[in-house]
C-alpha cells in the first residue's frame, strides 16, 4: 500500500504537477490519482520512474512510501 500523504508531500516539495508525473509514467492524470489513492497498485517500473523523478534513492524511503502497512 502506498503512503499517499508522504508521496504527495514529496511531489509538492519538488514542485511537480501530477500531470507532468503522469506523462512521465505513461498514465493519465486520473490514472495516476487512482494509484496515489491506493485504488490501483503502482507497477515496479512506475515506482522506479517515480523514484528517479523525485530523487528518492534511499531504500528505507522507498519502502516507507511504496510499501506502507
Amino acid at each position: 500500500m502506498t503512503n499517499s500523504k508522504l508521496l504527495r508531500e514529496i511531489i509538492d516539495e519538488k514542485g511537480y504537477k501530477l500531470k507532468y508525473i503522469a506523462e512521465k509514467l505513461g498514465l493519465s492524470p486520473y490514472g495516476l490519482q487512482l494509484k496515489i489513492d491506493n485504488k490501483q497498485e503502482f507497477k515496479t517500473s512506475e515506482v522506479a520512474v517515480l523514484c528517479d523523478i523525485l530523487e528518492i534513492t534511499s531504500l528505507e524511503k522507498k519502502e516507507e512510501i511504496f510499501f506502507a502497512q
